[in-house]
């Protein structure tokens, strides 16, 4: 299990890397376009799937739908599952 603070400071020591990631992903989209939430929200579920090995991807990928969903709107939800599928 992994704790906020090991999950915040994870994302930014990697945030570089974390980031270049998403971006490589990324069809017909740029990186500089993705709204702060789903963005946010991106970087926190490419980290776990990087650097955390006991978090199953697809429970990761859940998470990331439902928190953007939750703190946005369903478009986000599919978004955020297109991009992170391709980590799949």
């Amino acid at each position: 299990m992994i704790t906020v603070k090991k999950l915040i400071t994870g994302v930014l020591e990697h945030l570089s890397e974390i980031d270049q990631a998403i971006s490589d992903k990324l069809e017909k989209w740029s990186f500089n376009r993705i709204a702060t939430v789903e963005k946010t929200v991106l970087r926190i579920a490419v980290y776990e799937m990087l650097y955390v090995d006991d978090v199953p991807r697809e429970v990761t990928i859940n998470e990331a739908v439902e928190l953007a969903k939750r703190f946005n709107e369903d478009q986000s939800g599919k978004f955020i599952n297109g991009v992170l599928s391709k980590f799949m």
